[in-house]
């Protein structure tokens, strides 16, 4: 049960507790009142009948009534009082008000029919009742109106900071008014802002550790060249291809967080052609299966560095035998391994956190890489462990695929 339902619930529900209060109060004031009134009126009547019993006219009293209730009787025999009794079935079914008193040894009443009183009592809860439906369904709209409104304000509010947790640093919540909602926006503004500039700040020391590094690397890799053939000269020179290869991506990471650096050089290519050329660049043993090819227009450099990553992530991570699938504008490396983990299935590659199918396998920059070219692009990059076992990665190259 969402938010807005519970809200206009207990709105409509709160109109109904007040309106069954009012109604039952009314209730008994009222009924209070008409018995108070009619009491007053037999009592009245009752004492003209007495004045006129004792002056020997017929006035209209019931002597000695054989009907007169027995608590009525026990309160005037016992001493010389007047009171009223109303019994709710006077024999016919309907109300009556006794008045009642004793005169000499003679009990001497009065009856009246309380009928219309009744009636009137029972039109009366009738209203009510119509009123506080009235008043309930009246709730229940304000109700939802109410919980609307709030509820659009939270949502966009929880929309925009899903779109903030998705990577789209610069959107922000427009709060308005003072109350706890706008002060929630504002409180989404200030972390999103404090995200941005942490992120900010790490992208540009990052940048800078690669950029001091380039130099020594340079030189160690000219140093390399000069040392004399041999064992320690290839594991000196394959360290040193490792570190270039590690500044290189990580300059390219720095590049790709900053919007409007790098920017496609589009032309028109197909899609059979991409494949082959991204599997001779990343070299070693790739099948490349072209089911259907068709004409894109994309940057072809970009699209096959999205493609060898994808096959050296594939090589180091998976099993043989990777392959390349190509399907119209969709393309798709496929290996046989462990699959992708979940954390990555469901949150995407994420900078220094590995890709790998076991821990402690690199820094996770080479599908880092992956989508940040891809934005660039404005290709469609997804990761799914098929049902026959491996790991899958799909490029869309189709316009407005993202």
């Amino acid at each position: 049960m969402g938010l807005r339902t519970k809200t206009a619930l207990v709105i409509a529900g709160t109109a109904a507790i007040v309106a069954t209060l009012i109604g039952l109060l009314v209730h008994q004031l009222t009924g209070e009142d008409q018995r108070r009134n009619a009491a007053r009126a037999a009592d009245a009547r009752l004492v003209e009948a007495v004045g006129d019993y004792a002056a020997g006219t017929d006035g209209g009293a019931l002597v000695n009534p054989p009907d007169l209730p027995a608590a009525l009787r026990r309160t005037v025999t016992g001493r010389p009082v007047r009171a009223t009794f109303l019994q709710r079935d006077g024999g016919s079914g309907a109300p009556v008000l006794w008045a009642a008193t004793r005169s000499g040894h003679d009990v001497l009443a009065v009856r009246r029919s309380y009928a219309p009183q009744a009636r009137a009592l029972a039109d009366l809860d009738r209203v009510l009742l119509g009123s506080g439906a009235s008043v309930t369904a009246l709730g229940c709209v304000l109700g939802v109106v109410a919980a609307a409104g709030v509820g659009r304000r939270i949502a966009a509010s929880a929309d925009t900071a899903q779109r903030i947790a998705d990577g789209d640093l610069t959107d922000r919540v427009r709060p308005r008014g003072t109350d706890e909602i706008a002060r929630l926006g504002a409180a989404v503004n200030t972390m999103a802002d404090a995200l941005s500039a942490r992120l900010e700040a790490e992208r540009q020391v990052t940048a800078d550790i690669a950029h001091e590094l380039r130099t020594p690397v340079a030189g160690l890799v000219t140093a390399v060249g000069l040392l004399p053939p041999g064992r320690p000269a290839e594991l000196v020179s394959g360290g040193v291809d490792t570190l270039r290869s590690l500044v290189e991506n990580v300059l390219e990471v720095a590049r790709l967080d900053v919007p409007g650096v790098e920017l496609a050089q589009c032309e028109e290519i197909r899609t059979g052609a991409l494949a082959h050329r991204a599997a001779a660049s990343a070299g070693g043993d790739v099948e490349v299966v072209v089911r259907r090819e068709v004409a894109v227009t994309t940057d072809p450099r970009r699209v096959e560095r999205v493609l060898a990553n994808l096959i050296t992530n594939a090589r180091l991570h998976g099993a043989p035998p990777v392959t390349l699938e190509v399907d119209g504008a969709a393309l798709r490396v496929r290996d046989h391994g462990p699959g992708f983990p979940a954390e990555l299935l469901s949150h995407g590659p994420r900078r220094f956190r590995t890709g790998a199918r076991e821990r402690g396998a690199g820094i996770g920059l080479g599908l880092t890489i992956v989508s940040g070219q891809a934005r660039v692009l404005d290709a469609r990059v997804t990761y799914e462990n098929p049902a026959d076992g491996g790991a899958a990665a799909v490029v869309d190259l189709a316009p407005g695929s993202p």
